[in-house]
């Protein structure tokens, strides 16, 4: 979050510390990213050697760890600009390269007024300010030139100018649409920074890695206020929410090692009821899998959770939750995958015939599916239970049966120590018969963990979280990510704070996307 000049100190010598404390992390921040660039460099250089395979693995893993620490940092700064102007002005590099000329050009004039605003007076030209910002529409780069006309008045001498075109970056010069990309090819795309800088190059368009790595740090702290409200909106709004987790290996920047931490998603679903709230995923990320962890996220959630059978889930289904017990129900999917891996590895007639009876139950599910919560309740009552009750007489008179450490058996054992949260489905018809939509809700986390390897720090599984949930919530509410990305970056900064629920996925105007295809 920005941080408050209202909650700065008024003492001097308090804000030095301050100041001198943002240098210090700064400095360290900064000696860390250039040791690692420097072991990079020298393993760049290696051409030959046995392990080959291994050493580039190597220089993969410092290219991601390199761009976490730079996004790390540049969201820290961009979160706390008050201060850190002072402390980045510091260690400012050298100037900025012109953006590359066989770019087209688009220019937007903005108007000066018309009188002088201090005396009324007529007003005579007298320059002009241009500012190019590098932007970003589908398939092609463009140089955006943002033309201010200066005027000063003839009777007073004021000069007037039109206000600098914001960016959402502040002294950056991307454009909204670069950085909606940027962020959608990595998230979405699953493409690390530095193979978009390489992609970038081959049309032209130098950006380091470390400038991609900014760009980033500091979108994710302007959007940081959206995706609070999205949470909030999601968690404390609903009656029913599919839970799931999977791991994210975060980096130990200088060992070389990964420790295994956790996004947890929570998604809301009620088109197979035809519910009217939207639909929505919203992530979080943790360093490790503790059962605190759901109990932090859904403090303020209450109803049905809809999960697979983790026995940190336990926590909020029992008398110890502060907002009180949540209503557990579970997975027809995970339990019958249980028989269908029994019956492909050993061909078991029994395991086909459990798998093939929870199959039924779903086709009545498919009969249902889009009809009113009575409608299904009532369906389900009259088909699915009935269906139920005979596989449960069924499983216990066939489990005594079955060596009690046979797969087989493990499988039946899952099924009836849950039963009692498999078959609340049958009593509401707002549950799903599968958790499904949080499993789908992860998918793209698996595919992306397999090219970027790992989160570069708990900050960086953080900040994934929190563009998972804007980019993942767009998708299921049918929208182009990269758009809605583009147009709220463009409207955020002008945006009136109270009226911030209006840029929420469910909410976003379709004129806005309409001014965007033009």
């Amino acid at each position: 979050m920005a941080l408050d000049p209202a909650s700065l100190p008024d003492d001097v010598d308090a804000l030095k510390r301050m100041i001198v404390g943002m240098a210090r992390d700064a400095v360290h921040a900064n000696t860390l990213i250039e040791k690692l660039r420097g072991e990079l460099a020298r393993l760049k250089r290696v051409q030959f050697g046995v392990s080959s395979e291994k050493l580039q693995a190597r220089v993969e893993q410092l290219e991601l760890a390199i761009e976490a620490l730079e996004v790390d940092e540049a969201e820290r700064l961009a979160a706390a600009p008050v201060v850190a102007e002072a402390v980045e002005a510091a260690s400012r590099g050298p100037g900025r390269r012109p953006l590359p000329d066989q770019l087209p050009r688009e220019t937007v004039a903005h108007p000066g007024p018309c009188a002088c605003p201090a005396c009324g007076g007529r007003l005579r030209r007298i320059g002009e300010d241009v500012t190019e910002s590098l932007d970003y529409v589908p398939g092609r780069f463009k140089v955006v030139r943002h033309l201010r006309e200066a005027f000063s008045c003839r009777s007073c001498e004021t000069v007037v100018q039109a206000p600098a075109p914001y960016h959402a970056i502040a002294r950056g010069r991307a454009g909204p649409g670069l950085l909606a990309h940027i962020a959608v090819a990595k998230f979405d795309d699953h493409l690390p920074l530095y193979r978009q800088a390489e992609i970038y190059a081959r049309d032209g368009v130098t950006l380091q890695t470390s400038t991609l790595s900014g760009w980033m740090g500091a979108t994710a702290a302007a959007l940081a206020p959206l995706v609070d409200l999205l949470r909030t909106e999601v968690i404390a709004g609903s009656d029913v929410l599919h839970g799931d987790d999977t791991t994210v290996p975060i980096l130990a920047p200088g060992a070389g090692k990964t420790r295994t931490g956790r996004l947890w998603a929570y998604v809301r679903d009620e088109r197979p009821h035809g519910g009217v709230r939207p639909p929505a995923a919203v992530f979080f990320a943790s360093p490790d899998r503790k059962g605190e962890r759901p109990l932090t996220d859904l403090a303020a959630f209450s109803g049905v959770l809809q999960a697979d059978g983790y026995a940190g889930f336990n926590g909020l289904y029992a008398g110890r939750r502060p907002g009180g017990a949540l209503m557990e129900a579970t997975c027809w999917a995970h339990t019958r995958r249980k028989f269908f891996d029994v019956h492909a590895r050993t061909g078991s007639a029994v395991a086909f015939e459990a798998s093939d009876r929870i199959g039924v139950i779903y086709e009545v599910e498919r009969s249902v599916s889009g009809k009113p919560p009575d409608e299904r309740l009532r369906q389900r009552q009259a088909r699915s239970r009935p269906l139920a009750a005979a596989l449960k007489a069924w499983a216990e008179a066939i489990l005594p049966q079955l060596s009690g450490g046979s797969d087989l058996a493990k499988a039946f054992r899952y099924m009836l120590v849950r039963w009692t949260a498999l078959t609340r489905v049958f009593d509401d018809g707002r549950i799903a018969l599968d958790n499904n939509p949080a499993e789908r809700a992860l998918r793209s986390v698996a595919i992306g963990r397999k090219n970027y390897l790992f989160a570069g720090s708990e900050r960086g599984a953080e900040r994934a979280a929190a563009f998972y949930t804007l980019i993942e919530t767009a998708k299921l509410n049918g929208l182009d990510s990269e758009a809605y990305l583009r147009d709220v970056l463009t409207r955020l900064a002008d945006h009136p704070a109270k009226r911030l629920a209006e840029l929420l996925p469910w909410n976003w105007s379709p004129v806005a996307i309409g001014a965007q295809a033009a």
